[in-house]
């Protein structure tokens, strides 16, 4: 006889959209009562398995980790209900975890492509402009229908925020992933450089913390989708703390993108840009972190719903994968009372992958 998970509900389907109850039937989520299968109950709040749009697996503070190392980011991810990862660029290859049943499913973006010294050491292709479509075509064979560019970092010639390409050479970069299915992504901190990233054609950008609000209509227009990872921006001040002795023009700048960034995120949504979560987890910050990123969006404005669709039912259809629908994978999160009107239910998920409660296990009826 089949055995399936009872989902007793509520089910989230959508923002506003509640159905009373579901099932899981090898694996997979349905809404029809498995004719003679024996069930287990499992109680709570159901949502789909949260997304973060920006992190990077396989990668530590000085670059490439062994493959252990990425199995255990994978798993904080997973626990934190994070069970979808864009992993926008690793010098490491994942491929291998999507074999493994327990760990989150991941969007790639190959790895990072960045000027020569204009990056931190041991992350990215550290390359000139002649190559860099070259090194697109290759990422965008590598990723999973995605580029991930780098276009502004510390110049330390000028000792502040500078643009990394020439604006013909980043539109031939981003044509070349065009023409081979991916969409292109792009590092930007600063304000100098976002006019090249619209002409070129840019599909997404990385923090943002200088979109003005002169650009927000064209933005929201082009359907560029923004990533604001804030409990990254959250460490711009210590940045600013370290860069001030060589570079007092750059650690000022930076300040003034952190102060502003609650700001610059209301903006972006109220125009109607795309927003979605991601937190920068990786060289810097560990995994696991999705929900504080939700709550950094609210801090920014953002209503409960609004945060959770970014981290949720919109961010899945933005990468393309199914949230709770008939048939979909049963990647799911069940929690203890409405997210909508408490993210800090999701401190405590239990998470089922693939079918598999796998995380935060409790008594089952």
């Amino acid at each position: 006889m089949s055995e399936a998970l009872h989902l007793t509900g509520p089910v989230l389907l959508g923002p506003e959209e509640v159905a009373g109850q579901a099932w899981v039937l090898d694996g997979r989520l349905t809404f029809q009562r498995p004719p003679g299968a024996s069930t287990t109950r499992l109680d709570g709040w159901v949502l789909p398995g949260l997304v973060d749009a920006h992190c990077h697996v396989g990668i530590g503070p000085h670059g490439r980790v062994e493959d252990e190392v990425s199995r255990t980011q994978a798993l904080a991810d997973r626990d934190a209900g994070a069970l979808l990862l864009r992993d926008a660029g690793s010098a490491s290859q994942t491929r291998w975890m999507d074999e493994v049943e327990d760990l989150p499913r991941i969007v790639r973006a190959g790895r990072h492509l960045a000027r020569t010294r204009r990056y931190l050491r041991g992350l990215a292709h550290e390359i000139e402009p002649q190559d860099l479509v070259e090194h697109v075509r290759v990422e965008a064979r590598r990723g999973d229908g995605w580029v991930k560019l780098v276009g502004d970092w510390i110049d330390r010639a000028t000792g502040d925020l500078a643009p990394c390409w020439p604006a013909d050479v980043l539109a031939a970069g981003v044509a070349a992933a065009h023409e081979l299915g991916a969409r292109v992504t792009v590092h930007q901190f600063g304000e100098d450089g976002v006019e090249d990233l619209l002409a070129a054609g840019v599909d997404g950008i990385e923090h943002g913390t200088g979109l003005g609000p002169e650009l927000l209509p064209r933005l929201a227009a082009a359907g560029v989708a923004v990533v604001p990872t804030l409990v990254n921006i959250a460490t711009f001040p210590g940045i600013a703390d370290r860069g001030e002795p060589k570079f007092p023009a750059y650690a000022a700048h930076m300040r003034a993108l952190h102060a502003r960034r609650y700001d610059t995120v209301a903006a972006l949504h109220a125009a109607g840009v795309p927003v979605f979560a991601g937190t920068d987890a990786g060289s810097v910050l560990p995994h696991g972190l999705v929900v504080d990123e939700l709550h950094e969006l609210t801090a920014a404005g953002l209503s409960r719903t609004a945060a959770l669709d970014a981290g949720a039912w919109a961010a899945r259809r933005w990468l393309g994968h199914p949230g709770l629908v008939e048939g979909a994978s049963a990647d799911l999160l069940v929690v203890d009372g409405d997210p909508r009107a408490d993210l800090a239910v999701l401190r405590d998920p239990r998470v089922v992958l693939r079918g598999r409660v796998v995380a935060g296990a409790r008594p089952l009826a």
